[in-house]
């Protein structure tokens, strides 16, 4: 047995002496015991407790149109909550769902994991991955030219405080209103310099991100989230187009309006509660932007004296024109459909690519000519930018896939048995209806990742069970179905916009959804509430400010509870990170 040593040379000396290296103490393996949080611990009920709920309902070999169609995105949530680790859990989700579909044949398990999920994930998604890849092209090209410097310097002037910063992310996201991915993408590119500089932490940047993204599209007569809600609308059951119905849902449309309260309220009180605000004290007092979790690899952002804020900004504004020229083009604009009909029938995974190769093209030239980048370093940006949106693809594609299988009507099809569960409930509680209806679409917004999913499941059955578009409990119970939606799809850590909102800042993604899920159910809390009143003052001009009172006044009540309480960084975040790692972050 041989021993390791280390040569001590003494300079000046002909003579060596080796030492021994010392061994590091080994931890009794008694001491080394697996240790569960709070969280972790409730996850793991849930999936067993959900288990036997489905068990004692229906066979397990019988899983379609059962809630056992909602086992896999359930597994997949509590191994993520779990293990804290998204990859594995979304695929382990997801071969549970094929496993449930085949009824536990190898052969055919395989064909519903490759065929049925995985391929027709990435077919179906291919759009949205060339749009990622062109921004994050583009992105690295005006890092590599000195724009985003350049908007930083400004940004620097400009805005003074890490309120600011906060509000102008917020003004950016309500600014870029046509589609939730663009939304994510572009606003955290463009703000990152801007809230990195003002010390605001990833986790808080993600969240001012998603919490505009798709509220702010849920309430824009045009944008891609209209037309995917006028799609789902048939006008003759409503008694009215898709886009009106839209239109006249938007002001009992609570989840969305007061998301948008609450980010300008918690901005400007200066206080933050959960998880959210360890993540924030860190980035305040010891400039940890990340605080645990994968961190993003620090990009090279070259200064150079020639560039402006122009450098920046205008390619950005080419994008959003080019982006929004394109959906209305696929639209059928030019073929002389006219323009709200071109928004509702537009087909965003074709139109987001198409207008983004334009943008990069013509950013490319465009800072060729300005002499900022060469042409080989333009030609670099393309793998590189690649590379930076390979872990969203691949986060993607695995919760496109669990989607698959969850919804898709000839293999799981969830949808069956929320219909059957929905018309269940309906009788004798008109007035609760929209707070249920809110409930329902939250819990499978958040099961299957799909807001657009959740609202083509139940804007039919909706429309079904009241019959009567004049009733005003028919317009709350489309606004409570997309209400809903929004926020299921919000706290979902498999939802497509929460995975677009992490890869936009550059945050570890379930950092991400550990953060915000706070702020997320506070706003759900009270959207439930307000839809209960709504229900039965049925007049949109009492509802909606007493939902707003009742959004500042909870802000204000946890002000005074949890923010006068100051904050220790040596206990441990109950429910979301071990002693052990909290001692390695404050090292």
């Amino acid at each position: 047995m041989s021993q390791k040593v280390s040569v001590k040379v003494n300079i000046g000396s002909t003579s060596t002496q080796p030492t021994p290296e010392p061994s590091p103490a080994k931890e009794p393996a008694s001491k080394k015991k697996i240790k569960l949080n709070g969280i972790q611990i409730g996850a793991i009920c849930f999936v067993v407790l959900f288990a036997i709920i489905c068990a004692v309902m229906s066979p397990i070999t019988a899983a379609a149109g059962t809630l056992w169609a909602l086992f896999p995105p359930v597994v997949a949530i509590g191994l993520a909550l779990i293990t804290k680790e998204v990859y594995s859990s979304l695929l382990i989700g997801t071969l549970v769902g094929a496993l449930l579909a085949a009824k536990f044949s190898p052969a055919a398990t395989m064909d519903y994991l490759i065929n049925d999920a995985m391929i027709s994930a990435v077919s179906g998604t291919a759009g949205i991955f060339l749009f990622l890849v062109f921004l994050g092209i583009i992105v690295s090209l005006l890092n590599k030219s000195g724009g985003s410097a350049a908007f930083g310097r400004w940004a620097q002037e400009h805005i003074k405080t890490r309120v600011g910063a906060m509000l102008a992310t917020f003004a950016l996201g309500v600014l870029i209103f046509i589609d939730d991915y663009f939304n994510c993408l572009t606003v955290g590119a463009v703000m990152r310099p801007v809230t990195d500089s003002h010390k605001v932490s990833r986790a808080k940047l993600a969240y001012l991100i998603d919490a505009t993204a798709a509220p702010i599209c849920m309430i824009a007569p045009i944008s891609s989230w209209a037309a995917a809600v006028s799609g789902s609308v048939d006008p003759e059951t409503a008694g009215m187009s898709g886009i009106k119905l839209f239109c006249m849902a938007i002001p009992y449309n609570f989840y969305s309006l007061l998301s948008l309260v609450f980010i300008i309220a918690i901005c400007l009180m200066k206080f933050d509660y959960g998880p959210m605000r360890r993540h924030e004290w860190n980035a305040l007092n010891k400039g940890d932007l990340f605080t645990e979790g994968e961190r993003a690899e620090s990009v090279e952002v070259k200064f150079n004296e020639k560039s402006r804020i122009s450098d920046l900004v205008l390619p950005v504004v080419v994008l959003i024109f080019c982006c929004a020229f394109a959906m209305i083009y696929v639209g059928g604009f030019f073929d002389g459909v006219d323009f709200i009909t071109a928004f509702s029938d537009t087909d965003a995974t074709v139109a987001l690519p198409w207008g983004a190769i334009i943008a990069l093209v013509f950013t490319i030239i465009y800072l060729i000519c300005r002499k900022l980048i060469t042409f080989k370093d333009a030609m670099k940006s393309v793998p590189e930018g690649f590379i930076a949106m390979i872990a969203p693809i691949i986060i993607l594609t695995l919760a496109t896939s669990l989607k698959n299988l969850t919804t898709g009507e000839e293999i799981l099809n969830a949808s069956a048995f929320v219909e059957g569960a929905m018309s269940g409930v309906a009788a004798g509680l008109q007035s609760l209806l929209p707070a249920i209806i809110f409930v329902v679409a939250v819990f499978i917004a958040f099961a299957t990742g799909t807001s657009w999913g959740t609202f083509g499941i139940l804007i039919p059955i909706v429309t079904t069970v009241f019959h009567d578009p004049t009733n005003p409990l028919f317009i709350m119970g489309i606004s409570a179905c997309l209400a809903g939606a929004v926020c299921g799809d919000h706290c979902s850590p498999i939802s497509d916009t929460t995975i677009m909102s992490s890869a936009g800042a550059e945050s570890d993604h379930l950092n991400h959804v550990n953060t915000q899920l706070p702020y997320a159910m506070t706003v759900a809390g009270i959207s439930f509430v307000s839809f209960i009143i709504a229900g039965y003052i049925q007049n949109v001009w009492f509802s909606l400010p007493i939902a707003i009172l009742l959004t500042i006044a909870t802000l204000f009540v946890l002000k005074g509870t949890i923010g006068k309480k100051e904050f220790d960084p040596t206990k441990a975040s109950k429910g979301l990170m071990s002693q052990e790692t909290l001692d390695k972050m404050n090292d």
